[in-house]
């Protein structure tokens, strides 16, 4: 079968979601800032949902909303002109749901930005439904960025690298890297019982079975290094007993986290693996999603 699936990059337009609120605000200032890194137009969006979100919104509340969309994104664009004045800005609202909205104005060669959490969520969620929504459906590199911010850059974009599937990750995190200066860091966690199940009492020394597990980035991490020699790049298989608990504790130590985004198949259920999920809730740092190599996201709706 042939294999039409397009190459992602980083290098195509912002495009960031807002609500005015703080969290929002945090998304804004990241999107402008990878925008001028990439000499590339930003573009703020406001989901006023008068289309999906409210059947029975009134005119006056249709006026309301459409005024509170102007100051939103008058609000968001001075936030741009501030962050990165040399920044081109175009500001959108949208009458439909905002992943919708953002997803349809990324199309196939942007890259979307939101924050964790706006105006509507609960308290407990770490992570709102919109930011969920965007990162359970984008075809496009998808970035969600927490309302911790770091004082100054460690200088380490760091991918989260299980095996050959995650090769597109890698590569836009070595993109990344390059592009900031920053070395990149390569993570692999080999969970043991995850992998040999019921037949962990058979092997006396399992030591082995981690480096097989490794092999497979380890070749990927080869091959980047023939490709950027100049790019420094460490590569780190942890045993352990949770992915997610490793991945989370080394985002502390990096300014972007990359992940391969493992979206099940299934209609049921959380459409993406409880790895990607908690590390979308517990990061220190932005993580940026990218479909994994050999699958494709979901339809959009």
């Amino acid at each position: 079968m042939q294999n039409n699936r397009r190459t992602l990059n980083l290098d195509g337009p912002v495009v960031v979601g807002t609500d005015g609120t703080p969290d929002a605000h945090r998304a804004v200032r990241w999107a402008a800032a990878e925008a001028e890194s990439r000499e590339q137009p930003l573009t703020v969006v406001h989901a006023t949902r008068t289309e999906s979100g409210h059947p029975h919104l009134s005119l006056k509340g249709f006026r309301q909303a459409k005024d509170h969309a102007v100051d939103v994104l008058g609000e968001a664009e001075a936030l741009v002109r501030k962050t990165a004045p040399g920044v081109k800005v175009v500001t959108v609202s949208c009458p439909q749901e905002t992943a919708t909205c953002l997803l349809r104005e990324a199309g196939q060669e942007g890259t979307v930005v939101v924050g964790t959490r706006g105006h509507g969520g609960f308290l407990g969620l770490l992570v709102g439904s919109d930011a969920l929504r965007v990162a359970a459906r984008a075809r496009v590199p998808a970035a969600v960025v927490p309302p911790r911010e770091r004082d100054r850059p460690a200088g380490v974009v760091m991918v989260a690298a299980r095996d050959d599937r995650d090769r597109e990750a890698v590569r836009l995190a070595a993109e990344l890297a390059l592009r900031r200066g920053a070395s990149l860091r390569v993570v692999s966690v080999w969970i043991f019982l995850e992998n040999v199940g019921s037949m962990a009492t058979m092997f006396d020394d399992p030591s082995g079975l981690g480096a097989t597990e490794g092999a497979e980035v380890a070749r990927l991490v080869t091959r980047l290094r023939e490709d950027r020699p100049g790019l420094d790049v460490t590569h780190d298989v942890v045993r352990a007993a949770s992915a997610a608990a490793v991945l989370v504790a080394a985002t502390a130590e990096a300014d972007t986290v990359v992940i391969g985004a493992r979206r099940r198949s299934i209609p049921v259920g959380a459409p993406m693996g409880h790895v990607t999920h908690a590390v979308l809730h517990h990061a220190h740092c932005p993580v940026l999603l990218t479909p994994l190599s050999g699958q494709e996201p979901p339809e959009q709706e």
